[in-house]
C-alpha cells in the first residue's frame, strides 16, 4: 500500500487542479467524508449528523466508505473527498514518499483498535497464547488492524513461527469468508461481533484494543492546501464531531443507540447499545482530538515491527493540532 500510495500521491498532485467542498443555494458546505469502513466504533461521527451538531455549524456530510485505508487516501489525493477518515498510516506512507501538497491529520477520534477477536467455540478464560498454530483473518497486510494484530502476539511471545496471519481476506469480506469456515478466528468491530455472537455463529474472545494499547487508530487527514483554505470549515467539523464524542461518552446507551438508528438501520437498538456500551468499556473513544507525539511514535513502532517502515515520518510535518486545541478550548471554556 505504501508504494501505491506514494506514486498515486506525486501523480496527482502534479496533474489535478485543487479541488474545495462544495457550497448550498441555503449556505450549507457540503463536506465529502470518505470512512474506512462503518462501524459503531465511529458513532460520534454519527451522532453529529443525526443530532444536527454538523447542521448547526452549517455544515452537510457527505459520507462515502472507502473499505480500506489505501482507497480512502487515494480520494483524499484525487480530490474525490474533502476529508478522508482513517488510520494516519496512510498519510505516513504518502509522506515518506515525498509530495508538496501533504496529507495533514487535523484530528483524532479512536485511541485503540476498535476490533473484536471472534472463534468458533466460547472461551471464558481465553489466553493470547491459545492463538499458537491457529489461522486468524485478521486484515490487510500493511493495514494497522493486522500490524496491530501482530504486534499484539510479539507481546506475548510469539515468533515468525507462531504468527498465523491470513492477509489473503480483503477486509470487508472477512466476515463472510469466517462463516464459510475460513480460519479458527476473525476479528470483528461492532456491531457485527455482537450480532455474529448472538446469532451463535461465533463468540467474542477478546477486545484486540485493550489488549494493543492506546494508539491513534483513526484520523480525520486532509490535504494541507484544502485545510489552508477552509480554515472554519475544518474547525466546526470538529467542533460537532468532538460533541458527538461528549454525548456518546455521557448519555445512555440506549438513547445513544436510537440516535445511531438512521447510520444503522438494519441492526436493533438493542445491538448498537451492547456495541456503544462494549466501545465505552474499553474507553475507545478521545476526549481531546488533538494527537499526542507518544501515540504517534508508538503507532510507528508496530508499523515499523511489522516491517512495513523503511523510515520515521515527521509528526510536526504530518499532524496539525492547532484546530483540535482551539476548539476543545473553546468548547471547555
Amino acid at each position: 500500500m505504501k508504494k501505491i500510495l506514494a506514486t498515486l500521491g506525486a501523480a496527482v498532485f502534479a496533474l489535478l487542479p485543487l479541488t474545495a467542498c462544495g457550497g448550498d443555494s441555503d449556505g450549507t458546505v457540503t463536506l465529502k467524508v470518505n470512512e474506512v469502513t462503518h462501524s459503531v466504533f465511529y458513532a460520534p461521527m454519527y451522532l453529529a449528523d443525526s443530532l444536527g451538531y454538523f447542521e448547526e455549524e452549517g455544515i452537510s456530510i457527505e459520507l462515502t466508505n472507502g473499505g480500506g485505508a489505501d482507497a480512502v487516501m487515494a480520494a483524499v489525493l484525487s480530490g474525490d473527498a474533502d476529508i478522508g477518515f482513517c488510520g494516519p498510516e496512510a498519510a505516513i506512507y504518502v509522506q515518506l514518499g515525498g509530495s508538496n501538497d501533504l496529507p495533514t491529520v487535523f484530528g483524532q477520534l479512536t485511541k485503540r483498535d476498535g476490533s473484536f477477536l471472534v472463534g468458533r467455540e466460547p472461551e471464558p478464560d481465553f489466553k493470547w497464547e491459545n492463538l499458537k498454530g491457529k489461522e486468524i483473518l485478521a486484515g490487510r497486510k500493511g493495514g494497522v488492524p493486522a500490524m496491530t494484530f501482530e504486534y499484539i502476539l510479539r507481546e506475548h511471545g510469539f515468533t515468525d513461527a507462531d504468527i498465523n496471519l491470513n492477509f489473503d481476506v480483503a477486509f470487508n469480506l472477512m466476515t463472510g469468508a469466517f462463516e464459510a469456515g475460513t480460519a479458527d478466528y476473525c476479528t470483528m468491530f461492532e456491531p457485527v461481533a455482537s450480532e455474529y455472537q448472538a446469532a451463535g455463529k461465533g463468540y467474542i474472545v477478546a477486545s484486540v484494543g485493550e489488549a494493543g494499547g492506546e494508539v491513534p487508530y483513526t484520523s480525520y487527514i486532509a490535504k494541507r492546501s484544502w485545510l489552508d483554505g477552509n480554515d472554519e470549515i475544518a474547525k466546526g467539523f470538529l467542533r460537532a464531531v468532538m460533541r458527538g464524542i461528549e454525548y456518546a461518552q455521557t448519555q445512555d446507551a440506549t438513547k445513544v443507540a436510537e440516535n445511531l438508528v438512521s447510520h444503522f438501520p438494519s441492526t436493533s437498538v438493542e445491538s448498537l447499545a451492547t456495541s456503544v456500551t462494549s466501545y465505552r468499556n474499553i474507553d475507545a473513544w478521545v476526549t481531546d482530538m488533538a494527537m499526542t507525539e507518544a501515540s504517534f511514535e508508538r503507532l510507528q513502532d508496530i508499523i515499523s515491527g511489522a516491517g512495513e517502515l523503511d523510515r520515521r515520518a515527521d509528526f510536526g510535518a504530518l499532524v496539525d493540532n492547532s484546530y483540535a486545541a482551539e476548539v476543545y478550548a473553546a468548547l471547555k471554556a
